[in-house]
């Protein structure tokens, strides 16, 4: 139990030295995560669609 309790004061005490990022900060990354999200989905899409379309033909012409 001591173990326990001397982790949870050592990770309580690291946690005062980590430097947090702002509102604005925050809401910068979480725009560029979104639209990075956003693109690679659409591409992501349109490679399925032609890899679809691509199957299709193979398996049409058998």
């Amino acid at each position: 139990m001591s173990k326990a309790i001397q982790f949870l004061k050592d990770a309580y005490f690291e946690l005062t030295k980590v430097t947090w990022l702002g509102k604005k900060e925050v809401v910068a990354t979480t725009i560029v995560v979104v639209v990075f999200v956003i693109i690679l989905a659409l591409f992501v899409s349109f490679v399925d669609m032609i890899l679809s379309g691509i199957l299709g033909i193979i398996l049409n012409l058998r």
